[in-house]
């Protein structure tokens, strides 16, 4: 008898130290509860074990714990947050609709929101804002814009008013790879920058990486401007929009099959245009663009999703000449869940960027753009609550369109002809891990291996000495250098193979819950290339693959930061350095128009950036804003091949066209009351760098200018003060027709800020006068907001 009490005694502490080692996983999908859209970045919080996860992109998680029972909060800023009790005996899966609420979320619950930072994550670098603090930040003509909000974040910044793209830290505007559901974006703006390419009521969620870039991206050594759109209403249909001065939106949405299945289109345009013929203005510059989504749930396991996007820039002088360029791009992509454990997303994605370019005058119009098709699978696995792995492959196709010339006239001089086209194959594989090493240290690494194959074509420039550029010792100067000979080679061969492993390391050191310290570092290869002629009266942008003449870009960054959490406010600083290989530059006279072998206008150089972030945080309260500092040094140089070469600017380092040494944005909101609120932003900015003429002498009665060190002057000192007023006439409308106005003002006490400066010879009194170029004054705007 005592034996058989001694045996059951041992079975008894077998099972329940098994059933203590026994772990399950706790799984499922978050949406809202009042249009089942998919949420990102859900908190989902085990108090007991302090240990949580959050909702990915596509609004599934996954945390996997010791058997037991547990008090589940599930929580989001705006939201009301719920508590579940969860007997984990077994696998689970829970589905989550959350609904909205007015009322503040428990600090002691949720420590960190969208717009919050992670002080326990390893994930720095990040610029994260919410669709509705975009919204309350005044902008130029009253429109809000995604690029122009980011850039009131450290690290970020443009090369002035008017100009088109956005810089992060330092780095060019082609180095940012723009994503909009996936698909690659090759223009984020709209009229030259006034505008960005996203409608504000289509966006879920956004995030800008500008350091310790995960694996899972590819392709730009600079940031990832990552964007989802919204899925579109499952429950109900409704709609919204806006009407301003300059132009309007709106957006339609709705389910095709209740909570299974929903679109969302969306559309906005300018009109501006319109009226100056009522001032015998014959100019015209507008825009459109459509957004479109199908979201369909066929299962508990699969999601399908379409989605597109199209857009164009119209802008035209006098019938003098016209130019039309926009982005476009189609995808589907396919959620599958294998189990608790496993995510998996396959995408199809179609991208292209059109540029044309109508000549009157010289009686030709002008085509080039790029087109990619990109296959990309991704696999997520929730090992533990401690671990997750993501790995994944994608494969894109390019066709490069350096250009078609085609006569507008049966008597233009000119004769049609098409340049030749030029293929390449970019491939990458990733895997890409977070750990919690510890409760104090937490560690994202990966890696990526990238190749790039410049495919076969016409017309391949055979050269002398293997050199599509020379210098010219007598002159100085540099030359393009014309083939000895062309060859062509078919479609499946590679001309030139470029193979490069990029690993990405992060880690987090906790201090305690509120404090860390962060380091990174990122290594990323950019295999194309735009050659873009600032010159130009347009923008003119063309891509160009790497190959035998052209080496990719390769990217190395450093960085390390202190992060602070302080109930209602936050602070974070961090520092980089950044490197580039293989930067281009042209020599001088370049002409990319209608030029077959762009190899002979380019030389091979490098960049760097390095500098110190400052972002103080008041998050919480009526008044709510930030103050972000950066200051920064960005530059290049293009150093001679040889001794002999002089290179670009005596191979001397240059500050870049986008250079800020000091940068420094306040950005507030107050909320007066129910109905009113107000919005402000200050901007204090070292002028851009720019090269003025030194000097002068006379050749055959021509007065030649001569020029100072690239880049080495500035324009003057840039600062600008925005303010805004939001009225809600019916604050505490939920159903039917609800409205607001937005009224704002742009540049408030009118400074003219320097766009550019020329000079030019009086030809009263023959001295050289300098002339200041300044876009905006104060602008005020109005916009109607509405949605039912």
């Amino acid at each position: 008898m005592t034996q058989r009490l001694f045996i059951a005694v041992i079975l008894l502490n077998f099972a329940f130290a098994k059933a203590q080692s026994e772990k399950f996983t706790l799984s499922g999908t978050i949406s809202e509860q009042l249009n089942g859209e998919t949420m990102i970045g859900v908190n989902v919080l085990i108090p007991e074990l302090s240990t949580g996860t959050a909702s990915n992109e596509y609004g599934f998680y996954s945390i996997t714990l010791p058997a037991g029972t547990y008090q589940v909060v599930y929580s989001f800023i705006g939201y009301k947050n719920i508590q579940k009790e969860i007997v984990l005996n077994g696998d689970t899966q829970i589905n989550i609709s959350m609904e909205e609420s007015d009322e503040q979320l428990d600090a002691i619950v949720i420590k960190a929101d969208v717009e919050k930072l992670s002080t326990q994550s390893p994930q720095m670098s990040v610029n994260a804002l919410a669709i509705e603090t975009i919204k309350k930040i005044p902008v130029v003509l009253g429109e809000t814009d995604i690029v122009k909000s980011l850039v009131l974040l450290p690290g970020v910044t443009n090369a002035g008013e008017g100009a088109a793209g956005f810089n992060v830290r330092g780095g060019a505007a082609d180095q940012n790879l723009v994503l909009l559901d996936e698909a690659t974006l090759y223009q984020s703006d709209h009229l030259f920058g006034f505008f960005s390419v996203f409608n504000p009521d289509a966006i879920k969620d956004l995030k800008l990486y500008k350091g310790g870039i995960p694996a899972r991206y590819g392709g730009r050594v600079s940031s990832v401007l990552d964007i989802y759109q919204r899925d579109g209403n499952r429950n109900k249909f409704g709609a919204t929009g806006g009407i301003g001065l300059v132009a309007s939106r709106l957006l339609l949405e709705g389910p095709i099959q209740k909570e299974k299945s929903s679109f969302l289109i969306g559309g906005r345009s300018s009109y501006a245009h319109l009226f100056l013929p009522l001032f015998d203005i014959d100019n015209k510059a507008y825009f459109y663009d459509l957004n479109a989504k199908l979201s369909f749930t066929l299962d508990d396991r699969n999601r399908l999703y379409f989605s597109s996007y199209f857009g164009r820039d119209v802008f035209t002088v006098n019938e003098f000449f016209g130019n039309t360029f926009g982005n476009s791009f189609a995808n589907v992509r396919w959620n599958h869940v294998f189990n608790n454990k496993w995510f998996a997303n396959t995408s199809l994605i179609y991208s292209d960027y059109s540029y044309g370019l109508e000549l009157d005058f010289v009686e030709f119009e002008f085509t080039s753009g790029i087109t990619n098709l990109n296959a990309k699978y991704d696999l997520t696995h929730y090992l533990n609550d401690k671990t997750k792995m993501r790995y994944g492959v994608n494969s894109i196709y390019y066709e490069f369109d350096p250009g078609r010339i085609v006569p507008t006239t049966e008597t233009s001089p000119i004769n049609e002809q098409q340049l030749t086209k030029k293929y390449a194959w970019e491939n990458g594989l990733y895997v890409d891990g977070e750990f919690e090493i510890t409760d104090k240290i937490n560690i994202n690494a990966g890696l990526r291996l990238s190749t790039f194959s410049r495919l076969g074509q016409d017309n391949i420039g055979v050269y002398e000495n293997n050199q599509a550029v020379v210098f010219n010792d007598e002159l100085q100067i540099y030359e393009s250098v014309d083939p000895i000979e062309t060859t062509s080679a078919s479609r499946g061969t590679a001309l030139k193979t470029f193979a490069n492993l990029e690993p990405r390391f992060s880690i987090a050191y906790s201090l305690d819950d509120d404090t860390s310290f962060k380091a990174s570092y990122q290594r990323i290869t950019q295999y194309i290339h735009l050659i873009s002629n600032t010159n130009a009266p347009t923008p003119f942008d063309l891509y160009a693959p790497s190959g035998t003449f052209v080496e990719p870009q390769i990217g190395n960054q450093v960085a390390a930061g202190f992060f602070k959490n302080m109930g209602d406010y936050s602070f974070e600083t961090e520092a980089f350095y950044k490197t580039v290989d293989h930067r281009l530059d042209y020599i001088d006279g370049a002409d990319l128009i209608a030029n077959d072998n762009i190899e002979q206008i380019l030389l091979s150089g490098e960049a760097r950036a390095y500098g110190l972030e400052l972002l103080f945080r008041k998050n919480k309260g009526k008044l709510q804003g930030w103050i972000a500092y950066t200051l920064s040094r960005s530059e290049q140089r293009t150093p001679g091949r040889t001794l002999e070469e002089t290179g670009i600017n005596n191979g001397e380092w240059y500050s870049a066209a986008w250079d800020k040494t000091h940068d420094l944005t306040i950005t507030s909101s107050y909320e007066l009351n129910k109905k009113w609120s107000m919005g402000a932003n200050f901007t204090l900015q070292t002028g851009q760098p720019v090269t003025y003429p030194n000097g002068q002498y006379e050749f055959d009665g021509l007065f030649i200018p001569t020029y100072e060190a690239r880049n080495s002057s500035r324009l003057p000192l840039i600062h600008r003060l925005d303010v805004s007023a939001t009225y809600v006439p019916k604050p505490d409308k939920t159903k039917g027709w609800q409205s607001s106005w937005v009224f704002s003002i742009y540049n408030a006490y009118n400074r003219r800020n320097a766009a550019s400066v020329s000079f030019a010879q009086n030809e009263e009194t023959g001295r050289n006068e300098a002339t200041r170029l300044s876009i905006f004054g104060v602008v005020p705007a109005v916009t109607y907001n509405f949605k039912f």
